[in-house]
């Protein structure tokens, strides 16, 4: 196993830089640097020096083997975090006999083959990394803490011992086994599909916080879309003019909305165009608000909706700074030039998610779903073999071994090799 370093903080100019190294030989290459080195866990103030060119002054950490986050004997090095310091200490380490530059991911790699994270983990920490609402934090806080792998865990349990009980029948299926072992891994069984199902329909929900959903404003040309798009974001995101047909593009602006992260789209407006371009960009809107998670009707006095409105869509008047005849169909008024009912639109937005995202499962990407769902087939499958007049319990129990290798994969114990290069190049280098 190679010895590897990398900056482990964030590039560019900081009060502190954060460079760590991870390996059997970690120690060895910042002993030459440090001088005495400290005691494992214990920060340190140390000058870091080579061949007696000072480098600066550093905090250092020692973290023994099976003690650190790679599960490997890892140092840090606390320097001071001008680009000039950096590159001399990380200059300083690469000089070192046996040590290298660590590539993307390769911490965290290192800390899954030391069994320190199991697969979840590891894209729980990725999606940490990436948060940019407090739900999207909250979510990945608890994958990366080991929600799956210990949901994934009990499930196995109960699998294992339904299996061993099916197995027992069949090793002793010559002699007189005194219990019938059907009701109790038909329970196990219907227990665990109990639990799969709900994080079935819950995972939908937990997708969209990790990636985020979309909101389309949708209406006819000048009725205020962009200028709301403006006064959500709090920006000159959208060009606006009193001319019909300014918007030709999606213009794409991202929110925070009680924790959940939100795009919202500005669209063309819809009506029959006779320009070849404003028709194209009218051909996309209608395409983009019909995929929108939630489309935000701007009415016209009471002209009716272009769009046929889903369900949870919200119908308003846009501006009510002006005198105009009141759409019937319309919940409320709203401005986005005075600000009036901004207030009401974002509410009802963040009420919608809100209820949207109450029943999030605990996984989060497609891959869990697509493994929870091999396991629940194969458990279905050994029920029907149990509830079968001619019990042929040897299916059954291959079934159950199905479901197991299912949710092995789940933590990343079988079959994810294929899967673990494009997992850690989403990584950056240092983590």
């Amino acid at each position: 196993m190679d010895t590897i370093y990398a900056l482990a903080s964030a590039r560019g100019k900081a009060g502190v830089a954060v460079i760590r190294v991870s390996g059997p030989n970690a120690w060895n290459a910042v002993h030459p640097l440090i001088g005495e080195l400290p005691r494992p866990r214990f920060a340190a103030l140390r000058n870091l020096s080579l061949d007696g060119q000072a480098l600066d002054e550093a905090l250092v950490i020692l973290f023994d083997a099976g003690a650190s986050f790679t599960g490997h004997q890892s140092a840090e090095l606390h320097i001071h975090g001008a680009s000039a310091t950096i590159l001399a200490v990380m200059g300083a380490l690469s000089l070192q006999p046996g040590v290298r530059l660590a590539e993307a991911g390769e911490f965290t790699r290192q800390a899954l083959v030391n069994g320190r994270l199991d697969l979840a983990q590891v894209e729980g920490l990725a999606d940490l990394i990436e948060a940019e609402t407090e739900a999207q934090r909250r979510q990945a806080l608890r994958v990366f803490s080991g929600a799956v792998g210990a949901k994934a865990e009990s499930w196995r349990k109960k699998l294992i011992r339904a299996a061993a009980l099916l197995e027992a029948t069949i090793d002793f299926a010559d002699e007189e086994v005194p219990t019938d072992v059907a009701p109790e891994v038909a329970s196990l069984l219907k227990w665990i599909i109990l639990e799969l199902d709900h994080e079935i329909k819950g995972f939908d929900a937990s997708e969209r916080i990790r990636q985020g959903f979309e909101v389309a404003i949708v209406g006819r040309p000048n009725v205020g879309k962009s200028t709301l798009l403006n006064a959500l974001a709090g920006r000159e995101a959208a060009i606006t003019s009193q001319f019909a047909g300014t918007t030709r593009d999606i213009i794409e602006v991202r929110m925070d909305l009680g924790g959940v992260p939100v795009t919202l789209l500005d669209t063309a407006g819809l009506r029959d165009a006779e320009d070849v371009v404003e028709g194209l960009g009218i051909e996309l809107a209608l395409r983009r608000a019909k995929e929108a998670d939630l489309r935000v009707f701007l009415l016209e006095d009471d002209l009716p909706p272009l769009l046929d409105p889903e369900p949870g869509d919200i119908m308003v008047q846009g501006k009510s700074d002006l005198e105009r005849t009141p759409a019937e169909s319309a919940a409320f008024t709203l401005s986005g030039l005075t600000g009036e009912g901004i207030t009401r639109l974002v509410a009802e937005m963040t009420r919608y998610f809100a209820d949207r995202t109450s029943n999030a499962a605990t996984i989060t990407r497609e891959r869990h779903c697509q493994a929870i769902i091999r396991a629940r087939g194969a458990m279905e499958s050994a029920l029907d073999e149990i509830r079968n007049p001619a019990r042929r319990t040897e299916i059954a129990a291959e079934e159950l071994l199905r479901a197991i290798r299912a949710l092995d994969s789940l933590v990343g114990r079988v079959d994810v090799e294929h899967l673990l290069d494009e997992i850690f190049a989403s990584f950056c280098v240092g983590k």
